[in-house]
Formats: structure tokens, sequence, C-alpha cells
């Protein structure tokens, strides 16, 4: 374990070195703090509070622009480290090749977790110095954006890592990065509608429906956030598909989970076999 800790304390530090930490977190804090300024218009007309309406605008922008940093974070992690000739070195010293990619993960998501916390909680401190805050049930929600956004990151994040870990130059890798991002945060929705209307509920059942939800994070993400809590849903427009889910938070998380695990773990079984 110690092994991993230092190899994942190497890639905060060559984070925060490439700026990678600062121009995240930047980019976050700027964006949230738009929407926060901008989402606190509307708030006293539909009855919810300020930070309400920024967990559903940040919900959304993180939907986008987390899975794009985790993947431009990981899609080199091994084929990158390979190209410049440091992965043998890092490979001399005493690690197996899953402790490297287990620490590489780990570093990333740290990352992931302190630009997506500093970003996001400027937001709230701004809205909390402003004195325009919710309820109790608004900063659960905002608590649970945090984590899952987290999560969402470690996904993407592990399958930028399984992607560097299949082919053998960072061209490719950024390639496959590219059209996953492409395919998970904006045609895989599109396609589900488009499959729904022509449907018109003759084959598709709600568990079918539910399954083909789960198989993407980006929307496991979504609901779990956007139809999680009354208010929430109501302020997002998913209140009849928040009722209607046979989805819960628990599974939506475990959901979540899955897809930061398995890719990992398919990523180090392929490391494991590369010839270098």
């Amino acid at each position: 374990m110690r092994a991993v800790l230092l190899i994942a304390g190497k890639e905060v530090l060559e984070g925060i070195r490439n700026r990678w930490v600062v121009a995240a977190t930047l980019l976050l804090a700027a964006l949230a703090l738009t929407l926060a300024f901008l989402g606190a218009a509307p708030a006293g007309r539909v009855g919810a509070g300020a930070l309400e309406v920024v967990v559903v605008s940040l919900s959304s922008l993180s939907i986008f622009l987390l899975p794009l940093i985790a993947l431009l974070l990981s899609h080199d992690a091994v084929v990158g480290e390979a190209e410049r000739g440091t992965l043998l070195l890092l490979l001399t010293y005493p690690v197996t090749r899953w402790q490297v990619l287990a620490g590489k993960f780990l570093g990333q998501v740290a990352i992931l977790a302190l630009a997506t916390v500093l970003g996001y909680g400027a937001a709230a401190a701004a809205l909390a110095a402003a004195g325009s805050l919710g309820g109790g049930g608004a900063w659960h929600a905002f608590a649970q954006m945090l984590g899952s956004s987290v999560l969402l990151g470690a996904a993407f994040a592990a399958l930028g890592t399984l992607a560097s870990a299949l082919v053998r130059d960072r061209g490719t890798a950024a390639g496959i990065a590219i059209g996953l991002w492409l395919l998970l945060v904006l045609l895989w929705d599109m396609a589900l509608l488009g499959l729904l209307v022509a449907d018109q509920g003759e084959t598709l059942t709600a568990g079918a429906v539910d399954g083909l939800l789960l198989a993407n994070p980006v929307d496991a993400y979504r609901l779990f956030n956007l139809a999680g809590l009354a208010d929430i849903r109501m302020l997002s427009g998913m209140a009849a598909l928040g009722g209607e889910s046979a989805l819960t938070p628990p599974v939506l998380l475990a959901a979540l989970a899955a897809w930061a695990l398995v890719p990992l773990v398919a990523a180090m079984a392929l490391f494991a076999r590369r010839e270098l």
C-alpha cells in the first residue's frame, strides 16, 4: 500500500508542476461562481433556495466538464510513460505493475477531488457570504453532488487508464478518450431518446430502460443528483423520471463505483500482460 501511495503522491506532484490542479480548479471555480450568481435570480420565483439552483446548474456542468478533465488526465497514464521512457525506469523499483496503475489512478482521482471541492466550494462560500442559501436539504444535495462528481471523474479516469493500457501510442489513446467522451456524454442520450420515440413503449420495458441508463456513468450521475431530492427534481425538470424509475440512490452510486472499478481492473489485467 505504501508503494501505491508514493506513486499517487508522485502523480499529484506532477499534476501540480504541470498546472493541472491549478487550471482545473480555476476553471471549475470560475464557472461555478458564474452559475451561482446567475442562478440566484430565479430562486425567489420558484421558491427554492439559491444553493438548490446551484446544485442543478453544477450537476449539469459536471456532466460535460469532469469526464473531459478526467480523460485528459488519464489517457496517457501508461502509454505516455512508455513513450517518454520512464515506464521501464519506474518498474525497476520494487513495485508491481498493478501498484503502478493503482497509484496513478489514485493520484488522478485526488487531483479531480481537490479541483472539484475547491472549485465548487467557492460557489457555496460565495453564497454563504451573500446570505443566500437554502435549508439543510440543499446542503445535503450539495454534499451529494460533490461526492458523486468525484466518483464520476473516477469512472472516466478508469476508462482513460484502460484506453492507455490498450494501445501503443498517445495519439490513439487521445482519440479513444475523445471518442468515449462524445459517445457517453453527447451521443448516448440522443440515441436512447430516439430509441424510446421509435419504440413508443411497445418493446422496451421500464427495467430495460433502467438498464440502458445504468450502462452509462453519466446517466447514473444525472439521475442521482437531479432526481434524488424532491426540490431538485422539480427544479431540474426530472420529477416524472425520478418518480417512475426503480433506480434508487444506492443503486446509482453502486453503478458509478462499478464504472470506476471494472475498467481499472481490466486495465491492470492488460498491463500485466503488456510487453515493454
